[in-house]
């Protein structure tokens, strides 16, 4: 069950999973416009048969909402323009794995098949073209305003061979040969090709070494110079705000870490900012580094160090010139006191990011609600992975809170003003919490009276009003 909220509408896909075949079977969308008091069944809307897999909600217009059938049934899209009431329904000619929307125009999607192909549309959704084929997957980014030549322009990596790549750009409604520009000289390494905001990265190996290059503001690339004696085997872009960018370098001495970088505004030059930042493997063999950049407060990162075996989450608010780890909360849920010192004992935070885009992860903040930040962590010495509590901080880290002794995602809605939790757990469940006070009050709603499997949550952008 998948609950999207629009202002006072809430849209919530259900899906019926069998076991025996592995597959969903049904699926049913609810349609509120109380806030969850009473919900509408909308399967004769949308196709009594129809068995839907994804729902988007329009970055830039929140009226407008698209549901993506399972690729395993039909490959057809529905789309509404009024808040998920009624809904036109689009046959299509390919398998859409992922989508991209234009940060401004609220028609403009990119989508990206299973077989490697990259379709454009400029009516969202209802017409497709074909932009390129053998594209890398989540290696296709839209033009930035100010930066790039025109707002239709798409910068994409194109498929070589099996060791080699091309940085391509290409216009919207005209990707022809003559058309295509190809702003790197040569090929790159492939799924390296990185575009954001100012900055555009990439990588190719020499020998076994790979170099790394960046362009700034798309003039011509540089090599990327970082420390002497460094020996850099991998790298990932974290942030380019504030004319900086912020990477997480994994030398030839490490395995399981990897050291922060930060550079001066062209991204040319960098110097060390933490060292022995804990990293994994996620379950698709991609790597996950234990470093989050809160959202609304430019320069805090939150980050979890290897220190003498053990993990230790730390704070800066500066970009990385200054670290400390976190003081604990005073009390815990049920008002008890917490003896915790600094800096024998702190709070330890979890801070990895979903890759799903219905849950929120190990922790979450929001550039509308600057210095609320919910996460899932552990008091003491260490972090670990046992009784394992949610904490919220109203301050920017400075202080935190317990709030729930389980982990659960948490969604922002009304700029904060109200936050929504949903218990992680393998068992079907009936009820949600709603707070309006930052996390110091929660109330338990039903949303359903059969328990139901939760996928996670799925929150739109709130619309600003002026009056």
């Amino acid at each position: 069950m998948v609950p999207c909220l629009v202002l006072q509408v809430i849209l919530m896909l259900t899906k019926l999973f069998d076991f025996n075949l592995g597959s969903v079977t049904e699926s049913s969308l609810w349609r509120s416009t109380d806030y969850g008091t009473t919900y509408e069944k909308l399967n004769e809307k949308v196709g009594a048969k129809t068995v839907l897999s994804y729902l988007y909600v329009s970055p830039n217009n929140k009226r407008k909402i698209m549901l993506l059938t399972d690729s395993e049934v039909e490959s057809s899209l529905l789309i509404s323009s009024d808040e998920g009431a009624t809904y036109q329904k689009y046959r299509l000619n390919f398998y859409i794995l992922s989508l991209l929307f234009h940060p401004q125009q609220e028609d403009w999607i990119l989508a990206y098949s299973h077989d490697q192909k990259l379709y454009s549309s400029v009516e969202f959704g209802r017409r497709w073209q074909l932009v390129h084929e053998r594209v890398n997957p989540n290696r296709f980014y839209w033009s930035k305003l100010g930066l790039d030549k025109e707002p239709g322009l798409i910068h994409l990596e194109s498929s070589i061979s099996e060791g080699q790549a091309q940085y391509v750009t290409c216009k919207l409604q005209n990707c022809t040969e003559s058309n295509k520009g190809k702003p790197f000289p040569g090929y790159i390494d492939p799924h390296s090709l990185v575009v954001q905001d100012e900055y555009v990265f990439v990588q190719v190996s020499t020998g076994g070494r790979p170099v790394y290059y960046v362009s700034y503001k798309r003039d011509v690339f540089a090599p990327m110079k970082l420390p002497k004696y460094t020996l850099p085997k991998d790298w990932h872009v974290i942030s380019t705000d504030e004319n900086r960018v912020v990477a997480a370098v994994q030398e030839w001495n490490q395995n399981d870490t990897y050291n922060l970088y930060v550079s001066e505004a062209r991204g040319v030059f960098f110097t060390l900012a933490l060292e022995s930042v804990v990293s994994s493997m996620g379950l698709e063999g991609n790597v996950m580094i234990d470093l989050y950049e809160v959202a609304g407060i430019k320069g805090m990162f939150l980050a979890n160090k290897k220190v003498d075996n053990q993990v230790k989450t730390y704070v800066t608010y500066n970009k990385g010139r200054d670290w400390r780890l976190l003081q604990a909360p005073a009390t815990d849920l049920r008002g008890n006191s917490i003896h915790c010192v600094l800096p024998y004992c702190s709070l330890h935070l979890h801070l990895h990011v979903s890759d799903n885009p219905y849950t929120s992860g190990n922790i979450a903040s929001k550039d509308s609600a600057p210095g609320i930040i919910v996460a899932s962590g552990t008091i003491g010495s260490e972090r670990t992975t046992t009784n394992i509590s949610m904490f919220i901080t109203s301050d920017a880290g400075n202080t935190w809170r317990q709030i729930f002794d389980e982990e659960y995602s948490v969604l922002y809605l009304d700029q904060g003003g109200a936050l929504v939790a949903i218990r992680h757990t393998p068992l079907p469940i009936r009820h949600l919490w709603l707070s309006f006070d930052e996390g110091r009050v929660w109330n338990k709603y039903s949303f359903t009276s059969s328990p139901l499997f939760v996928d996670g949550v799925l929150g739109s952008r709130e619309r600003k009003l002026l009056s």
